[in-house]
């Protein structure tokens, strides 16, 4: 694949991409495979993103049908509901995101998510998932874990007016840039499990107060048999009796999560578009500068609220002595 060169055709198509992060950054996106399951609004700006980057092919996932709720914030979906009929949101998604770059691949995978092998999954470079449990996103990532080849993990939750963002890289070699200067640099990534465990007592004070509210409510999702997003504000008083079980057995103060921010998770079936184009844009940006090789990538956590309209970085790790 490293001897592969680039097409007069996308030499063509991506002239302006190809000045400014080069031509071996775009021949390693021409020859990338992403798998991408879980097509909500946050989701579908990101393959949008990637396919007018030019990777090489999208595989997508996500055998559900078309809901009102789903339509509120995913414009691969067609307007006209007479197309619905037999087919899946991935299908749907395929036929609308081939528009957008005829020179990728784009196809559709039917099965569910946690079935899938550690076989099939080392078809591809990155694997983006969303809409599903948190011993999900741990199956998965610990399936690509398991392989030869390094595999970009990616888990996004937009709920409401928040979003997650999740990266392992596993370890991650790249050259940063400043200014005129170019340096190795060496990223080693925690699992998605390892990353959940890190003690609260351990973590810096200022640490976004979404990553403890989001493991609260993956928490009683999970207990509950929820999937993801099946919760309203009639959960909040179960969910505040979770909160405090965490919050002794970790040692901090319940104030760290607080009940307004609870109620929003709980209520967020609906995405709002202007968020997942955030939030998707981010994922999107993340997962071409793992495959090209170019900039700066995240770690571990990114997280937006559009409340205080920050979007943050946080790098949450096992502390070198516990690990």
């Amino acid at each position: 694949m490293d001897g592969e060169q680039l097409t007069e055709q996308e030499t063509a198509l991506y002239d302006r991409q190809i000045r400014v992060w080069g031509a071996d950054a775009q021949r390693r996106l021409s020859k990338s495979h992403i798998l991408v399951s879980g097509l909500k609004g946050s989701v579908v700006e990101c393959c949008k993103n990637i396919v007018l980057a030019g990777v090489g092919s999208v595989t997508l996932n996500d055998d559900r049908a078309v809901t009102e709720e789903l339509l509120s914030a995913n414009f691969l979906i067609p307007p006209e509901e007479d197309v619905y009929a037999g087919k899946s949101l991935a299908e749907l998604c395929c036929d609308s995101l081939k528009d957008f770059n005829p020179m990728v691949r784009v196809s559709v995978e039917k099965g569910d998510l946690s079935s899938f092998s550690a076989d099939f999954l080392s078809k591809f470079d990155a694997v983006v998932i969303s809409s599903c449990s948190a011993s999900t996103k741990q199956s998965v990532n610990e399936k690509c874990r398991k392989l030869l080849k390094r595999i970009a993990f990616y888990t996004v939750d937009c709920r409401d007016s928040c979003g997650e963002i999740f990266v392992d890289l596993q370890s991650y070699k790249y050259t940063s840039k400043k200014g005129e200067e170019a340096a190795d640099c060496l990223l080693e990534y925690p699992s998605f499990k390892e990353a959940i465990s890190v003690p609260w007592k351990s973590l810096p004070r200022k640490v976004s107060k979404l990553y403890f509210a989001m493991r609260v409510v993956e928490k009683f999702e999970e207990r509950e048999g929820r999937n993801p997003g099946e919760t309203s504000a009639a959960d909040l008083p179960d969910v505040q009796k979770l909160r405090k079980e965490h919050c002794e057995e970790h040692s901090v103060n319940e104030s760290l999560i607080p009940d307004s921010l609870l109620q929003r998770l709980l209520e967020g079936r609906r995405e709002f578009p202007p968020v997942c184009a955030i939030i998707g844009g981010v994922l999107g940006q993340e997962v071409i500068k793992a495959i090209s090789g170019k900039g700066d990538p995240i770690k571990n956590f990114f997280y937006f609220d559009v409340m205080n309209g920050q979007g943050v970085i946080e790098d949450i790790s096992m502390p070198k002595s516990q690990s």
